[in-house]
């Protein structure tokens, strides 16, 4: 090697190694509000945590204990029963976006996809107000899971969409190839093929909708009992974080950062083993 060729070549590891270094800056960078927000949350709420937080009724003003668990409890349903009315939906309509894109129907649903990810979530909660609330004339768990699943839906369809299309076209090709229906190449096989990046989508519109504060005010509002019935009033962790968090009694304000740092931990957990899932299913096979 010539000595300008060898100074070009360290020239490149140099711009390389540079580069590199320069994208570790920057993802660490990006990773210093989560790490103050957790810090934060988490020393606010910690010393809070206890038996009674998650097992007891809120006591009234002026009494010291007490707990949300009903508040747990009615977030943990109300996102089920979103994500089992939402999800479903989102997937198939993100499957007819990637693989029918080019029906005339498709133009018009991605539109409306896209229209609907970008309407404020307080004016989805006045529509599912309008749409359950009026008519069946009180607050329910029902609404408040039904504005959750119109919000997720966008999500889980456009995370559908873009994953699909990510897998290659000769897969899909070969399928067809042995004379397999173009449904089931779909299910169960490029469906198969990109359940690690729908299955991340998911939990990001999970993670979302369970922190949603504005649509429950409208739909499920809030309740000082154990949640019974979707067709009642429920309580839930962001509408209880926002009472109490404005509350002028202390007490109220320890259970608000309880109650943030457990729907911070909830998040958490939900994506840490939806992806330790959809990878140990990916190393089996």
């Amino acid at each position: 090697m010539n000595p300008a060729d060898f100074q070009i070549s360290i020239a490149r590891r140099l711009k390389n190694r540079f580069v590199i270094l320069l994208l570790i800056a920057l993802a660490c960078v990006a990773l210093i509000p989560l790490i103050h927000v957790l810090h934060y949350v988490y020393a606010q709420g910690l010393p809070h945590w206890n038996l009674n937080f998650f097992t007891e009724l809120p006591k009234p003003v002026g009494e010291s204990g007490g707990g949300l668990g009903n508040a747990v409890v009615g977030s943990f349903f109300l996102v089920l029963v979103a994500a089992i009315v939402g999800v479903p939906v989102g997937i198939l309509v993100g499957i007819f976006l990637s693989e029918y894109s080019r029906s005339a129907l498709a133009g018009w649903v991605r539109t409306s996809i896209e229209l609907l990810s970008g309407v404020p979530s307080i004016v989805l909660g006045i529509f599912a107000y309008s749409a359950i609330v009026v008519p069946i004339g009180h607050f329910s768990m029902l609404a408040g899971s039904f504005a959750l699943a119109v919000i997720l839906l966008p999500v889980v369809a456009k995370t559908t969409e873009e994953v699909l299309k990510l897998i290659p076209s000769h897969i899909r090709e070969a399928g067809l190839a042995l004379g397999i229906p173009r449904w089931k190449v779909t299910l169960r096989i490029v469906l198969i093929a990109a359940r690690s990046g729908i299955t991340t989508g998911v939990a990001l519109a999970l993670a979302r909708v369970a922190g949603e504060t504005a649509p429950l005010l409208f739909t499920a509002l809030s309740s000082q009992h154990w949640p019974r019935s979707l067709l009642e009033p429920a309580a839930s962790l962001p509408v209880q974080i926002y009472s109490f968090a404005l509350a002028p009694f202390e007490e109220w304000n320890h259970l608000a950062w309880a109650a943030a740092s457990v729907l911070v931990s909830l998040t958490l957990v939900t994506n840490l083993i939806m992806k330790w899932a959809t990878r140990s299913r990916g190393e089996s096979r």
